[in-house]
């Protein structure tokens, strides 16, 4: 009888480094987020087959022959997760819980594996406080494990603990300097407005990344870096130097296609993200194309997307998903602003994120009540985060004050970050600059 290899389980823990969503999730609403290489470390284990199905179902094949083997049982259902994020299928969530749990029941004390597996669960299904338990729990097993600091500070981002966070990933890049420790460092710089930091960090990252997945990940990171700052020429670069080096890496696609979109491509855009849509059906992506197809003034198309929307996050919600914060930003812009404001105050009574607070900021402005929402919008740009977004929630929250020289001088910064920010509302900010006397 073989044995479940060390090896196997130690690597697998690595999957958890971008399940939980957190690193560069303030650049987007996250897809699919971690490096190729933690997608298919779970490939150490004998397979047959290759990558993260061939794992999955070696691993079952052990616990069928073998059923008391507890690390292999962490190991799958860590593979679960994972292969909940790489197919947008929130369904085996469910699974990933029941092994895990048989794991813990089978094992419960020191099971590092098991306790890293919920960790990565309960944050990919946004239950960040449970994540970061599970993730001290995990530490306590296993202190030297650089992989768990990532899980750590992980949690304490998407929490609003930033200062802890911070100094979690800088013992994880102390403990384990690699791809997913470097593209923290990336996200912390970036977080607090250091934009050219978080260029080098990343840049550093790429450079170290051990396979061309890896290289495709890091590639769409920088992308998205300078995409956000308003670099669109350096930003299709990196995009399609990630799709070289991997042309099944879905995001990449998708920054390709809103760069069609900036260089007045409609067509091109839409058709880039149909594309991305039939290979990644996100509601990230879903709805940017229902955007794309407002702009062409298919009002049927968009509705049928954002419909879409709506059932796949019934989906996610029914796997134990919390979906209140993409909730409350899908229905601000585009349903039902009461329900986005129940949502956004629901998720703010969880945790306390600049990204929560912009969530419920923008929520507040719907329903008419700026004088609320501008202290949420100041809690959005407290840390000094260069987000062209953020910026143009405050503006118009302060203009709903009837603060001009305060909204002209928010919607400038936002320009400024970053012309081509919104699909929707980079051409309202220029528009409305210039009926402030702004210029543009």
């Amino acid at each position: 009888m073989t044995r479940t290899p060390r090896l196997a389980i130690t690597v697998l823990l690595a999957v958890a480094l971008f399940a939980v969503g957190a690193v560069g999730a303030f650049r987007s609403q996250r897809t699919d987020a971690e490096p190729a290489s933690t997608r298919e470390r779970s490939a150490a284990v004998p397979a047959a087959g290759s990558g993260l199905d061939g794992s999955i179902a070696a691993l079952q094949a052990r616990i069928q022959s073998v059923p008391g083997d507890w690390q292999a049982m962490a190991s799958l259902g860590l593979a679960y997760v994972q292969e909940a994020r790489v197919t947008a299928d929130p369904s085996y969530y469910p699974k990933a819980q029941g092994i895990l749990h048989a794991s813990m029941r089978a094992h419960p004390q020191a099971n590092e594996g098991a306790e890293v597996g919920m960790a990565a669960l309960a944050a990919a299904r946004h239950d960040f406080a449970a994540a970061l338990r599970f993730g001290r729990r995990a530490q306590g097993v296993n202190p030297y494990d650089g992989n768990v600091y990532g899980v750590i500070g992980d949690a304490q981002v998407e929490l609003g603990r930033y200062r802890a966070a911070f100094a979690t990933f800088q013992r994880m890049v102390d403990t384990e300097p690699n791809v997913a420790s470097y593209a923290r460092v990336s996200y912390a710089r970036e977080l607090q407005g250091d934009v050219h930091g978080a260029v080098e960090a990343m840049a550093a990252a790429r450079g170290i990344a051990g396979t061309r997945g890896d290289e495709a990940w890091a590639s769409f990171q920088l992308g998205e870096l300078w995409w956000n700052s308003g670099k669109v020429s350096r930003a299709a670069q990196a995009y399609r130097f990630g799709v070289a080096a991997d042309p099944d890496y879905v995001p990449n696609l998708a920054g390709l296609a809103k760069v069609a979109w900036a260089q007045g491509d409609l067509d091109a855009a839409i058709t880039g993200y149909e594309d991305v849509v039939r290979r990644y059906p996100t509601p990230e992506y879903v709805t940017a194309l229902g955007d794309l197809y407002t702009l062409a003034g298919d009002a049927p198309e968009a509705a049928r997307q954002y419909d879409l929307v709506r059932a796949e996050t019934q989906l996610f919600r029914a796997a134990g998903v919390d979906t209140d914060l993409e909730l409350a930003s899908f229905e601000t812009e585009h349903g039902d602003p009461k329900v986005a404001l129940r949502a956004a105050r629901a998720e703010w009574g969880r945790r306390h994120s600049i990204t929560v607070a912009d969530a419920l900021a923008w929520a507040l402005h719907a329903n008419g009540r700026d004088q609320e929402a501008t202290v949420y919008a100041k809690r959005a740009l407290s840390l000094g985060t260069q987000n062209a977004l953020f910026l143009y929630h405050a503006g118009m929250i302060r203009l709903g004050l009837g603060d001009r020289p305060g909204a002209t001088r928010l919607l400038s910064e936002a320009l400024d970050v970053n012309p081509r920010f919104s699909f929707l509302h980079a051409a309202e900010v220029a528009t409305t600059l210039r009926g402030l006397g702004g210029g543009r």
